[in-house]
């Protein structure tokens, strides 16, 4: 029983970040028949084992060869962060983010530089004043986590976690209590019971650091889509667009309808990323609930449907998009407008769209093209 209720859970989780990814992946792909420009080529492929969503690397290389290597070299370093970040396996010879969890209150856990920096990153966040994207609040996004994983699996008797259990986990959440060691590269949490989760960030963090190491190893052209992470690398060489476009999903369409693409935006060397209410969710008595928690409240946070922020560093994207998703309008805006090369589209509860003044010179509704 408990193996049929883990695929079939498995399943639903993935299928709407999937869906998100594979429009996104229209979206990115030449819009004509002409492929080439100077010997360049189109060619793609995908991953489908790492962060829990479909990962699809996209662009121009001379020959197929080159860009296999490319590929390659991505899939195998999503591989290693993929291990580095999970929260819930252990690995042979690896300390990832499970493993500091697992030893909470008892021992500094020895760690590889690309989970200390990024663990370090987080917390500098978290404490600097804003607060709401706060990678210590493991213990409660678990609770939430069993809660929607079994509304999922038994509907009729989907619940929502009991007030006085949440606040309880939310005594373990204090990002101070994050205790890290540079010069001994050791990351400790002070309290027993403390956990982190990364998903507001790890994906965004993953996907800049295998962009950049390919663009160091010499491709100039191309994209990599990790759900609803898209980070792109030069300009797309077909010798007809001079931007890559991305499309922002409407998450009222249905999935395989013809307008399942609210709006495309128009960039070169940045990053889009969106969270959504539509992304991973229950329904409770008629309610949905999705899966960014508020700090604050400990309930989601439904001040959006869906959130896309615009910004060169993929990491960063990814966890501002959490951040203002969590913020209520006006301190989402004034936050996102205090941001160098920032911007921001908000899809309010009522469809109604809202966007910051630079977002405007990218999107298509307001005349951008991928020409320049």
């Amino acid at each position: 029983m408990y193996s049929i209720k883990s695929s079939r859970v498995r399943t639903l989780k993935k299928i709407a970040p999937f869906c998100a990814a594979l429009l996104i992946i229209v979206a990115i792909m030449p819009a004509c028949s002409c492929r080439r420009q100077s010997g360049y080529t189109w060619h793609s492929d995908v991953m489908t084992d790492y962060f829990n969503t479909l990962i699809t690397l996209v662009g121009y290389t001379k020959t197929q060869g080159e860009f296999d290597l490319y590929f390659q070299q991505a899939q195998a370093r999503f591989a290693q962060l993929h291990k580095l970040y999970d929260i819930y396996s252990n690995y042979e010879g690896i300390n990832n983010i499970k493993t500091v969890n697992d030893k909470a209150g008892l021992e500094p856990v020895t760690v590889e530089k690309d989970l200390l920096d990024l663990i370090k990153s987080a917390k500098e966040w978290t404490l600097s004043g804003h607060g709401k994207t706060n990678i210590a609040l493991g213990p409660v996004l678990k609770i939430w986590h069993q809660y929607r994983t079994e509304g999922l699996y038994d509907p009729e008797n989907a619940q929502l976690p009991p007030r006085e259990v949440l606040e309880e986990a939310a005594k373990l959440s204090d990002a101070a209590n994050i205790i890290i060691d540079e010069q001994g590269s050791t990351i400790y949490l002070a309290d027993k019971g403390m956990s982190l989760d990364v998903g507001a960030v790890a994906k965004g963090y993953a996907t800049e650091l295998v962009a950049r190491e390919l663009e160091t190893a010499g491709f100039v052209s191309g994209a990599i889509s990790a759900g609803g992470n898209v980070r792109t690398i030069g300009k797309p060489l077909d010798g007809v667009r001079d931007r890559w476009g991305i499309g922002i999903f409407n998450p009222d369409s249905p999935v395989f309808s013809d307008d399942r693409n609210l709006d495309t935006v128009y960039i070169n060397d940045a990053s889009v990323v969106t969270s959504g209410d539509y992304q991973r969710y229950y329904y409770v008595q008629g309610v949905r609930y999705h899966h960014l928690v508020d700090p604050v409240t400990l309930m989601p946070a439904g001040y959006y449907r869906a959130l896309t922020v615009v910004t060169v560093d993929s990491g960063r994207a990814d966890l501002l998009s959490t951040e203002l998703f969590l913020l209520p309008y006006e301190k989402s805006r004034q936050l996102a407008e205090s941001l160098e090369d920032v911007e921001v589209l908000w899809i309010m509860p009522d469809g109604e769209i809202r966007v910051t003044q630079g977002m405007t010179k990218l999107l298509r509704s307001y005349g951008a093209s991928g020409q320049d």
